[in-house]
C-alpha cells in the first residue's frame, strides 16, 4: 500500500507523520535536527517499505534547510507546499482552528495523498545549478543591499552636505561609485571636501579606478565641493561626517561583496552547457543568465511548457472572472528574483535586438505603460528561452521577431 510522509519542521525538532491510501496513521515520530534524527527518519521510511527503486515521497513547509537537503540527495520526492495551503487544508477537517505539530505533519501527509498532483516536487536540479542558485541570490542580495545603503547615505547628505549629492549625482556616477566612495571616505564633511586639492582628488579618482579625464573631472569636482551651501553647527556636521564615514565602509564592504559574487556567478554559470544559449539571447549577459539560469534550472521536466515557466516568473497576465466582471491584471505571488532579473533582461534587449524594440514600440502604441510594455517583452523572450533549451538551439533574431508581412493593396 502506497505511503505518504509530512513533516512539520522547527528549528530544533522535526514532527513525523506517515499515512497510506485511506488516510490511515501508519507512524508518527519526533526527530532531532541532526544527524541522529536524520537516521531515525530513514530508519521509520524504511520500515515502512521505503525502497531505492520507490522512495516515500514527503511534503514540508519549505524549501531549504539541511533535512530538506539530504532528503533531496536519496533522491526522493519532496514537495514544498506553501504554508498558506497547509492552512487552508487543515481547516478541510476541522473549523475549530486547533492546531499542533503532529495535526500539521499529519495535513501534509494528506496532502500528497490526495493531491499531489497539483503540488510540484523540487526539482532535481544539478549539484553545478544548486550551487549557482546559492551565488546568484547571494549576488542579488548584496545587490539590493548596496542600494539600501546607497539610499541611507543619499538621505544623510542632504542633511548637512548637498554639494555631495550635486558632485556625484550624475550620469553614470552614483553615491555606490568608486569615485563617490573614495572621495567621501577621504572628505566627509563640506569643510574637509571644499579643502580638498585637485592634486588629492586627482589621486582619489585614480585610487577609485578612473583612467580618462580625470584633470576634468577632478577640477568639476573642486568646482561643486566649494560652492557655498547652507551649513550645520561645526559639531553637528562633525558628527554627521563620521556617520558617513561608517556608511562608506559599509558600502565598501557591500560593493566587494557584490563585484567578487558577481565573478564567482560568471565562472559557476560559464561552465554549464546552457550559458551559451542563454547568452545567445540580447540583454542577457554572464551575470543576468546567471541569474535565469539559477532560478529555471537545468530539470527540464520542472515546467511542463513555457506558459508554466511564464507563470512562474509572473510574465504572464492572471484573469479573474465572475458573473459580469473580468479583470486581466498582472501576477503578484510569483518568483521575485526571476521577476526583478526580467525587468533588466527585456530593458537591455531594446538596444540589442530590433525585434524586441519592435515588440516594445508596439506595445506602447496599443497604451501600455513602459513597465507593462517590459512585461510582455519578458513574457515573450521567456517563451522562446525555454523553447531554445528545450530544443537545444541559439536564439536566432529573425525566427523570434520575423519581419511582418507587407500589408495586401
Amino acid at each position: 500500500m502506497k505511503i505518504f510522509c509530512g513533516i512539520d519542521w522547527a528549528e530544533d525538532h522535526h514532527d513525523i507523520a506517515l499515512v497510506n491510501e485511506r488516510g490511515d496513521l501508519v507512524a508518527k515520530l519526533r526527530i532531532s535536527d541532526d544527524l541522529a534524527g536524520l537516521e531515525a527518519l530513514q530508519q521509520l521510511l524504511a520500515e515502512a517499505g521505503d525502497e531505492p527503486g520507490d522512495p516515500i515521497p514527503v511534503a514540508i513547509e519549505t524549501s531549504r534547510g539541511l533535512l530538506v537537503a539530504c532528503l533531496r540527495a536519496t533522491g526522493r520526492p519532496v514537495y514544498a507546499i506553501n504554508p498558506m495551503a497547509v492552512a487552508r487544508y487543515r481547516e478541510r477537517r476541522s473549523v475549530a482552528r486547533a492546531k499542533s505539530d503532529h495535526a500539521d505533519a499529519l495535513a501534509l501527509a494528506n496532502i500528497l495523498r490526495t493531491d499531489a498532483d497539483h503540488h510540484r516536487p523540487l526539482p532535481a536540479d544539478s549539484e553545478l545549478i544548486q550551487a549557482l542558485a546559492v551565488l546568484a541570490r547571494a549576488q542579488q542580495d548584496a545587490v539590493w543591499n548596496r542600494q539600501q545603503l546607497a539610499n541611507q547615505l543619499r538621505s544623510l547628505l542632504r542633511e548637512f552636505f548637498p554639494a555631495a549629492l550635486a558632485a556625484f549625482q550624475v550620469k553614470n556616477v552614483g553615491l555606490a561609485h568608486a569615485e563617490a566612495r573614495a572621495v567621501l571616505g577621504a572628505a566627509p564633511t563640506p569643510a574637509a571636501a571644499a579643502a580638498l586639492s585637485k592634486a588629492r582628488l586627482r589621486s582619489l579618482l585614480r585610487k577609485a579606478g578612473r583612467q580618462r579625464r580625470i584633470e576634468t573631472r577632478a577640477e568639476h569636482l573642486a568646482g561643486v565641493l566649494r560652492e557655498p551651501h547652507m551649513r550645520q553647527l561645526p559639531r553637528v556636521e562633525e558628527a554627521l561626517g563620521q556617520q558617513v564615514r561608517a556608511l562608506v565602509l559599509q558600502l565598501d564592504a557591500a560593493a566587494q561583496a557584490a563585484d567578487d559574487l558577481a565573478a564567482a556567478c560568471a565562472e559557476r554559470f560559464t561552465q554549464h552547457e546552457d550559458a551559451e544559449i542563454i547568452t545567445s539571447f540580447p540583454g542577457l549577459g554572464e551575470l543576468t543568465g546567471a541569474r535565469i539560469l539559477a532560478e529555471i534550472g537545468d530539470d527540464r521536466s520542472r515546467f511542463a511548457d513555457g506558459r508554466a515557466l511564464k507563470a512562474y516568473a509572473g510574465s504572464a497576465p492572471i484573469t479573474r472572472a465572475s458573473g459580469k466582471s473580468l479583470i486581466v491584471h498582472h501576477r503578484k505571488v510569483k518568483n521575485q528574483r526571476l521577476a526583478a532579473v526580467g525587468y533588466v533582461w527585456s530593458f537591455a534587449a531594446l538596444s540589442g535586438s530590433r525585434g524586441a524594440r519592435g515588440h516594445y514600440d508596439r506595445r506602447r502604441s496599443i497604451g501600455d505603460r513602459h513597465t507593462a510594455a517590459l512585461r510582455n517583452l519578458f513574457n515573450r523572450l521567456l517563451g522562446q528561452l525555454h523553447h531554445c533549451l528545450i530544443t537545444r538551439q541559439n536564439y536566432d533574431e529573425n525566427t523570434a521577431f520575423p519581419t511582418p508581412l507587407p500589408a495586401p493593396a
